[in-house]
């Protein structure tokens, strides 16, 4: 069993330092899912060769930091996935309710709030902690089916409102979200000697990289269902509460034929949309201003425009 876990981790570490060193154009979201992947697959693997209750204890807690960011990280990448934007405020809140979670979890052998008691035992032998849950472990239950109904919720939302362009992708991103819901809830009701969610983790992080690489690599105007150019003679458009999924697919409508967007080109053209200067955009996204200029440049060619101002005006034709 032990090497089982040394495997599981080897095969995550591999697929995050791949991630890091062959995908040009990362996805945050996506290589935080895939660094905690990692997290938990090691935290999974030290806890199987422990030696000590302090130790398996530690490894534990590493295994839930992982835990408790990944279903972060999964939502996000899930809803820019199905082309909702991710808000600052969504984000600082996620951070604040894991730390706030990730603190409870981390009382095991402190206090007998997350568990009441907790002892070292071998099975095949691989060290596991036997566990008597404590008051507090039902809030991890609420956190987690939290995540699960909000991923639901933005995978519904995004077949409603026609962002997804394939009903087979809203499919398979519904596959992860229950697969993972199912495993959780097997290794919760049904007593296992080995921690299946490793396995699952892997298998959805890889799912989900196909996934960005096949829907959010290239947009296409004729992916869109149902949007063409509104004549001139149309009402007044009001620019300002104007949705921002709503502002991305008309200015995709104006896409030259033929033409594609790469993810990077598209959430630059959200940012340009909220009106954020190429200053604040090289800072938000970590990347230079000569970097971002050329990415604006090839967005504007490939839209038929030359500048911001034109972009703008396309939302109003």
């Amino acid at each position: 069993m032990i090497i089982t876990y040394a495997i599981m981790a080897l095969i995550a570490t591999a697929l995050l330092v791949g991630y890091c060193t062959l995908v040009r154009q990362k996805e945050r979201w996506l290589l935080l899912l895939f660094a905690c992947v990692t997290i938990v697959n090691v935290g999974y693997f030290l806890l199987s060769i422990s030696k000590t209750l302090e130790f398996a204890i530690f490894s534990n807690d590493v295994a839930y930091f992982g835990s408790v960011f990944l279903s972060m990280a999964m939502l996000l990448t899930i809803v820019k996935l199905c082309g909702f934007e991710v808000k600052k405020k969504l984000i600082v809140t996620l951070i604040v309710i894991g730390a706030v979670m990730f603190a409870v979890t981390a009382t095991a052998g402190i206090l007998p709030w997350y568990y009441r008691e907790v002892e070292l035992t071998y099975i095949d032998g691989a060290a596991k902690l036997k566990k008597v849950y404590g008051v507090l472990h039902p809030t991890y239950l609420v956190y987690l089916l939290g995540y699960f109904s909000a991923m639901v919720a933005c995978i519904v939302q995004s077949i409603r409102k026609k962002m997804i362009a394939s009903q087979k992708h809203a499919a398979l991103l519904a596959a992860i979200v229950f697969g993972n819901i199912a495993v959780w809830l097997v290794e919760k009701f049904i007593p296992w000697n080995f921690e299946f969610l490793s396995v699952s983790y892997l298998f959805s992080e890889i799912i989900l990289l196909g996934l960005y690489w096949m829907m959010q690599d290239y947009v296409r105007s004729d992916l869109i269902p149902g949007l063409v150019p509104k004549s001139p003679q149309c009402a007044p458009v009001d620019i300002a509460t104007m949705p921002m999924e709503e502002k991305v697919l008309k200015v995709l409508s104006f896409l030259k034929p033929g033409e594609m967007l790469a993810a990077r080109e598209r959430e630059i053209l959200e940012l340009v949309l909220q009106n954020k200067r190429r200053k604040e955009i090289a800072e938000e996204l970590c990347l230079s201003e000569n970097t971002i200029k050329t990415y604006t440049r090839t967005l504007y060619g490939k839209i038929g425009i030359s500048s911001r101002e034109e972009l703008y005006t396309l939302l109003i034709k």
